[in-house]
């Protein structure tokens, strides 16, 4: 773990995201080597007979402002359901049997466990939806002035509570001119949960939810060039659905952690990825893919280089 660990400036900390989405930086590290270029110029990495898999889930607008009876502020992220209650992470003071309000909808806290809540709230999650919303990382401060920021353009499948940010630098301009070249675009689904954010030793108790269709594996497994896999979600969900090196069609649950010196099982030979946070499970998985020694060295060369860290950050496309 001290191997992942470095300094990571405030400043560095994108707060925005770069508009156009397309022209946020891009490092390659290919075999060791590193260059710096446009993300748009990602299309000259790419042949013909290529296969690019995106994470097609849409981030839900799951948080909600409550207030107490006292007058007081609740910040509450749902991210689940259990049974006739939803479960949920609260910001705030709080204790079990607090009644709070929604805009004038009671709600009450059942259960208290862990950082964790289990609450009642009449509203169905269509309802929380139109109220709620969109529920950035903490590192992000400001307020977001567009939702369309944190989804990805091509989000499809509602479920997650944070976006697979590799996915954000896409444009629907640049999904046509790679489908013009003759590389496949493949979707997936992997719906973000609390594992994106867990500490290492805590990670194994999230599972995430996954899916893998048919289509999706005959266009990976017949393959004739290189599989790109956007994102750490993508890499987890293929991993979970891949055995000696071919993709197997599935969906389910996965509690999958990926860590240097992991055997990769699906066939992937390259990964689209943001700049991760120090020790985070996301680089975790990044450099048991591209080598502890090659992505931080690239990191490092990042950081000179001014490039802009995390959800709305810059990203790095590794190359075996």
């Amino acid at each position: 773990m001290e191997e992942l660990d470095y300094y990571l400036p405030k400043e560095k900390i994108a707060q925005v995201p770069t508009i156009p989405r397309d022209h946020c930086k891009l490092l390659i590290l290919n075999k060791g080597k590193i260059e710096h270029k446009k993300f748009y110029e990602i299309i000259d990495y790419l042949e013909k007979g290529d296969v690019i898999v995106l994470n097609d889930t849409a981030v839900m607008k799951v948080r909600l402002i409550g207030k107490k009876e006292t007058g007081g502020k609740l910040d509450i992220l749902i991210f689940g359901k259990k049974g006739k209650y939803y479960e949920c992470m609260i910001k705030g003071k709080y204790k079990e049997g607090t009644k709070f309000f929604i805009n004038e909808i009671e709600g009450k806290i059942i259960k208290k466990t862990n950082g964790r809540c289990i609450i009642d709230l009449p509203l169905s999650m269509e309802e929380i939806e139109k109220i709620g919303k969109m529920p950035v990382p903490p590192y992000i401060k400001r307020e977001i002035d567009n939702d369309e920021w944190y989804q990805t353009v091509f989000a499809k499948e509602k479920g997650s509570i944070a976006a697979p940010t590799a996915g954000l630098h896409f444009t629907h301009n640049l999904l046509k001119k790679l489908k013009e070249k003759g590389i496949e675009v493949v979707f997936i689904t992997l719906h973000v949960g609390l594992a994106t954010f867990m500490s290492p030793d805590k990670i194994k108790e999230e599972k995430e939810y996954y899916c893998v269709s048919k289509e999706a594996e005959e266009k990976i497994n017949n393959a004739e060039g290189k599989i790109i896999a956007v994102g750490t979600t993508t890499l987890k969900a293929l991993e979970s659905s891949s055995k000696n090196g071919k993709v197997i069609a599935s969906s389910g649950w996965s509690n999958l952690f990926i860590y240097p010196g992991y055997e990769f099982q699906s066939p992937v030979n390259g990964l689209l990825t943001n700049f991760h946070m120090p020790k985070s499970p996301p680089l975790l998985l990044t450099t048991a893919f591209g080598g502890i020694k090659n992505v931080m060295n690239a990191y490092e060369e990042a950081l000179k280089m001014d490039y802009r860290f995390l959800s709305f950050g810059d990203a790095m496309l590794i190359l075996k």
